[in-house]
């Protein structure tokens, strides 16, 4: 049987985002894609919870494993779902038999990269996630993006609840340095990034790609941060082919 694909959405998303990969990988391997705490149908950690780091993060996913006796899987995030993901090559690599990295990066926060997000945090519980969703809707997604996606991606947006998003973004501007871990991810790995993204720009993902031994890179052009959302045949065809490798090596 071929490993499971354990998907992690980005910020501020859920498990839909990844409605492509679902319908495309299903019917050959179990796709598990969660709502992380705070997002989606997973409630925040509590009206007092403030920060959720992305170790927090990495052990929700460690404990839904567990209970879906999932021993190995194929892990892959987007964005702040791929920081997730290496935190979770840190904490249990051993379950870990693939790495799908896409429009992410793996360098901690600068000094103005932390304040932006604890501003941005104050902001969210301040006003809600409305204005914030109609302001980076086209950064996002391209702007000639289809209207069907890029509705959905605002909808998601609109959706999230504030104190979870929050609480990411504070979590987030106290990551770690992933850099030095990345050489030891010895399985195969796959780095994906929109061409037009601006968030992760493609610069990001060669510097990934460079730090991955053995990782295979592709950039998805026409697409800005979500590629696997709007260029899903593209995005579907690198995962595939890198599921092929993954299944070839067992």
């Amino acid at each position: 049987m071929p490993l499971p694909l354990v998907l992690v959405h980005g910020h501020p998303f859920d498990h839909t985002m990844w409605a492509p990969q679902i319908a495309a990988f299903s019917a050959d391997r179990r796709v598990i894609t969660p709502d992380l705490r705070g997002y989606g149908a997973s409630p925040a950690a509590g009206d007092l919870a403030e920060v959720t780091e992305l170790s927090v993060f990495a052990r929700d996913i460690e404990e839904l494993l567990d209970t879906l006796g999932v021993e190995r899987c194929v892990l892959g995030g987007l964005s702040m779902g791929g920081q997730i993901v290496m935190e979770c090559c840190a904490r249990f690599p051993g379950r870990i038999g693939g790495v799908l990295l896409a429009d992410t990066f793996a360098a901690p926060e600068t000094r103005e990269g932390r304040r932006g997000r604890e501003e941005m945090a104050d902001r969210l519980l301040r006003e809600g996630m409305a204005g914030y969703a109609d302001e980076v809707l086209y950064r996002m997604v391209a702007p000639d993006a289809d209207p069907g996606v890029a509705a959905h991606v605002h909808r998601m947006m609109t959706r999230t609840d504030p104190r979870g998003a929050a609480a990411a973004l504070r979590g987030r501007a106290r990551r770690p340095d992933y850099r030095p871990l990345l050489p030891r991810v010895t399985v195969p790995a796959l780095v994906v990034v929109g061409a037009l993204d601006t968030y992760t720009p493609v610069s990001d993902a060669r510097s990934l790609h460079g730090l991955l031994p053995g990782s295979a890179l592709v950039v998805v052009e026409g697409a800005a941060h979500l590629p696997n959302l709007e260029r899903p045949e593209e995005f579907n065809a690198a995962l595939a082919g890198f599921l092929r490798r993954v299944d070839s090596g067992r």
